[in-house]
C-alpha cells in the first residue's frame, strides 16, 4: 500500500507545481522522475533498468526527428511567406482572413508541431492586423483553438497521438481513415462558433488595405531553395507514414531518417538547427514515462483496471463516451501529455483482459485532442498564443479565453461525441 501512496503522491506533486506554474514542467518531471526511481528503490517496487524500459524510445525518436526538421524549415522564412500570402488572398476582408489563417495553420499542424506553428505564424498575424488596423484577437483565437483541434486528425499532428499510436499500434493510415473524418467535422463546428463569438470584431472593415496589398511574400522567403528541399523531404515522410504498416517500419525510425536526409542534403549549421530543438518538451516526455512507469510497477493502476472491468457491464460506447469527457475536462485544466500517458497502461490492461478496446484509443483521442481548448493553460499552444497577445491592444486574458474557448471546447466534446456514437462500430475495428 505504501508504495501506491508514494507514487501518486509523487505524479499529484508533479501535476500540481505544473498546473500552478510554480515551477518549469521540464524540471518539475525530470525531479519526479529521479524521486520516482529513489523512493522506488527504497521501497522496493521500482528500479533503473525498470525505469529505462519504460521510455517510449519510438515516441521520443518521432518527435525528434520532426522537430529537426521544424527547426531547420523556421529560418528559411516559409511560416512568414504563408501567412502574408494568405493576408493578400483575403484582400483583407475579417472573414475570409480568419477561414484562411486558421486553414493554414490547422494544415501545418496536421504534420509540425502545433506549439512552433503558433509561434512563427502568429507573430505575423499581428503584423497583418496592426498594418489593416482591426483586432488581432479573433485571429490568435482560432489559430490556437483550430490548430489544437485540426491536430487530432494525425498520428504527428499532436503529442498525445503519438503516444496513443505507439501503445495502441495504430498507423499514420489508421488515423487517416478513423480520427481525420471526425475532426473535419467538429473542426468545422469550432469554426462556426468563432465565427459566431466574434461575429462583431469581424464585422468592423480594415482601415488600410492597401498597405496589405502592397506587400510582397517572397521577400520574407529567405531561403527558398531550402524550404522546398525541406518540403520534398516531409512529402517522403509523409509517404513513408502511409507505407509503415506495409513496409514493417515504426514512424520513429522514418521522422529520424528524414531528418537525417535533409541535414545531409542541406547541411545547416548543425549548433544552431540543433538550438532550436525543443529538447525540453523530449526530457519533460522522458520523465513522465518513468513517473507513470513507476506508478505502474507500484500497482496504482490495478484500481483503476478493476474499476474499469466491474463497468464491463455497461454498454461499450457509454463507457468510450465517458472516457471522451472525463479525458476532455482533464484535459482543460491539466495539460493532455500526462493525462494520455496516466490512462495508456490502464487502456492496455483492459485489453490485456479482454476488454474490446479499439473504440477506446479514439475516445482518448479525441478527449485529449478537444479538451484543451477549454482554458488558456490547456495546451501549450494556448499558452504561447496568450503571452504573443500582450503585445496587441486586445490581449487574450484567462476571462477572455473563458468567454471564446471554453464554448468552443464544450461544442467541440458534443459535436465528438455524436461523431463517436454514430461512428462507434467502425471505430470498434
Amino acid at each position: 500500500m505504501l508504495p501506491i501512496i508514494v507514487s501518486t503522491s509523487i505524479f499529484a506533486i508533479c501535476i500540481f507545481l505544473i498546473f500552478s506554474e510554480k515551477l518549469n514542467r521540464t524540471i518539475a518531471s525530470l525531479a519526479g522522475a529521479v524521486l520516482m526511481v529513489v523512493m522506488g528503490l527504497v521501497l522496493q517496487f521500482y528500479t533503473e533498468d525498470q525505469a529505462i524500459a519504460t521510455v517510449d524510445f519510438n515516441t521520443i525518436g518521432l518527435l525528434l526527428g520532426m522537430m529537426i526538421l521544424v527547426s531547420m524549415l523556421e529560418p528559411t522564412g516559409f511560416f512568414q511567406y504563408l501567412a502574408i500570402s494568405v493576408g493578400k488572398l483575403s484582400h483583407g476582408k475579417p472573414v475570409r482572413l480568419l477561414l484562411l489563417l486558421g486553414t493554414v495553420t490547422t494544415v501545418v499542424s496536421l504534420f509540425l508541431d502545433n506549439v512552433t506553428t503558433v509561434v512563427l505564424i502568429a507573430p505575423v498575424t499581428i503584423l497583418l492586423c496592426e498594418i489593416l488596423g482591426i483586432n488581432a484577437q479573433p485571429y490568435l483565437m482560432a489559430e490556437a483553438l483550430l490548430s489544437d483541434t485540426g491536430g487530432a486528425a494525425t498520428l504527428v499532428g499532436d503529442p498525445p497521438n503519438i503516444l496513443i499510436g505507439s501503445a495502441s499500434g495504430f498507423t499514420f493510415l489508421d488515423f487517416l481513415t478513423h480520427s481525420l473524418p471526425v475532426v473535419i467535422v467538429v473542426w468545422l463546428s469550432a469554426l462556426g462558433i468563432l465565427l459566431f463569438l466574434y461575429r462583431k470584431e469581424l464585422s468592423h472593415k480594415p482601415s488600410d488595405l492597401d498597405a496589405l496589398m502592397k506587400l510582397n511574400p517572397n521577400d520574407a522567403l529567405k531561403d527558398p531553395k531550402s524550404a522546398r528541399k525541406i518540403i520534398v523531404v516531409l512529402a517522403g515522410i509523409i509517404l513513408f507514414f502511409l507505407l509503415e504498416e506495409l513496409l514493417h517500419i515504426r514512424p520513429a525510425l522514418v521522422a529520424l531518417a528524414g531528418a537525417a536526409i535533409a541535414l545531409v542534403w542541406i547541411r545547416p549549421s548543425i549548433q544552431e538547427t540543433l538550438k532550436r530543438v525543443q529538447w525540453d518538451v523530449l526530457i519533460f516526455f522522458g520523465a513522465l514515462f518513468v513517473i507513470i512507469g513507476g506508478m505502474q510497477s507500484a500497482g496504482v493502476f490495478d484500481g483503476f483496471v478493476n474499476l474499469a472491468s466491474q463497468m464491463k457491464g455497461l454498454p461499450p460506447v457509454l463507457l468510450g463516451l465517458i472516457l471522451l469527457w472525463v479525458v476532455g475536462l482533464l484535459s482543460a485544466v491539466v495539460d493532455n501529455v500526462p493525462i494520455t500517458i496516466a490512462l495508456i497502461p490502464v487502456i492496455q490492461a483492459l485489453g490485456n483482459a479482454g476488454i474490446p478496446v479499439n473504440a477506446l484509443w479514439w475516445a482518448l483521442v479525441f478527449g485529449a485532442g478537444f479538451g484543451g481548448n477549454g482554458t488558456i493553460i490547456g495546451s501549450t499552444a494556448n499558452i504561447v498564443v496568450s503571452s504573443l497577445s500582450e503585445k496587441t491592444r486586445n490581449p487574450i486574458t484567462p476571462k477572455v479565453w473563458n468567454k471564446r474557448g471554453l464554448p468552443v471546447m464544450v461544442g467541440t466534446l458534443i459535436v465528438a461525441s455524436l461523431c463517436y456514437l454514430l461512428l462507434f462500430n467502425f471505430l470498434s475495428k
